[in-house]
């Protein structure tokens, strides 16, 4: 089956533009959608790296698309309560008929998010159990049954509604590149979602997290491997990469060297673009989550063409 090529709408880059409105991101969800984009994806941080709430967007992005996946990438579970998260997912799941896919993660330990998680009043150094726990109890609460629960968040008899469209809840991939993570990829969840900056680490790594999910006695092929890509498209490969430099350091307020390390990048002509993405479906990938890095509006029909090049 040909990998799935996902948009990740550009609600940080907006904020830091000084640029508020939701319309042009609207547009540009539906734009993903006409050109034949198969998911569209919006990211999450409260305080340290500003940008719009995902799920309360994802509802806007629900309600003008008919055929895309929805996703968060990704989401911190950590730094809400479970019980209103599991209704707001719902809910979406509603909206979007279904199509919603739940991407989390941990966070990063850097100093700017260990202040989000202070402001939040969550615990950083527990955010592991807290998210795990959370996203259990969202998943008790969307059976529609009564739900008892005497962990963090006390219930007794607690009913969620509405359920969500997709039995069971959406299914939720989580991210991460440490061996922990993949290990809990493969016992736990429906998808892996890292940035890994090779093609031939990720095909290493996700021979980890099939191998865990076969420990756990699931079947290996229930858990789909995706991967976050960082792009810019320049026949110019030294315009290309000085280009997305400067969209790390931007971003992240952290040196680019230090990000390009960690992160699945590709800077260059549309031709290597496709070998590039080849590297990663041949070694696996199912499904692709771009960012770009630059004139994000002209890149997404640019890789639209590619798609059609690579037959996906």
């Amino acid at each position: 089956m040909a990998p799935k090529l996902g948009y990740l709408l550009p609600t940080r880059e907006r904020i830091m533009e000084g640029k508020h409105e939701v319309a042009p991101m609207l547009a540009a969800a539906e734009k993903a959608e006409a050109l034949g984009y198969d998911s569209v994806w919006i990211g999450d941080s409260v305080l340290a790296r500003p940008r719009h709430e995902p799920i309360s967007l994802l509802a806007g992005v629900a309600a003008r698309t008919k055929k895309v996946e929805l996703g968060t990438a990704v989401l911190l579970p950590a730094l809400r309560n479970p019980v209103m998260l599991a209704h707001q997912v719902a809910t979406v799941d509603q909206i979007s008929e279904g199509r919603l896919i739940l991407g989390v993660g941990i966070a990063t330990d850097v100093p700017n998010i260990r202040a989000e998680f202070a402001a939040a009043g969550v615990p950083f150094e527990k955010r592991v159990g807290t998210m795990l726990e959370g996203l259990r109890l969202c998943q008790a609460l969307w059976s529609g049954e009564p739900v008892d629960w005497s962990g963090r968040w006390p219930i007794e008899q607690g009913v969620l509604a509405p359920k969500p469209a997709r039995p069971g809840g959406p299914p939720i991939w989580i991210g991460g590149s440490v061996e922990a993570a993949m290990k809990r990829a493969g016992r736990e969840f429906d998808g892996w979602f890292p940035s890994t900056p090779t093609a031939a680490q990720w095909a290493a790594d996700f021979e980890t997290v099939k191998a865990s999910a076969v420990e756990k006695g699931r079947d290996p092929a229930d858990v789909t491997g995706a991967c976050y890509v960082t792009v810019t498209l320049d026949e110019n490969e030294n315009r290309a990469v000085e280009r997305i430099d400067t969209f790390f350091e931007q971003y992240y307020n952290r040196p680019p060297e230090v990000m390009k390390r960690r992160s699945a990048i590709y800077a260059g002509s549309s031709a290597g673009a496709v070998d590039w993405l080849n590297g990663y479906a041949e070694a696996g990938v199912e499904h692709f989550v771009l960012r770009f890095a630059g004139d994000g509006d002209k890149q997404l029909e640019q890789f639209a063409k590619i798609r059609s090049t690579l037959g996906w």
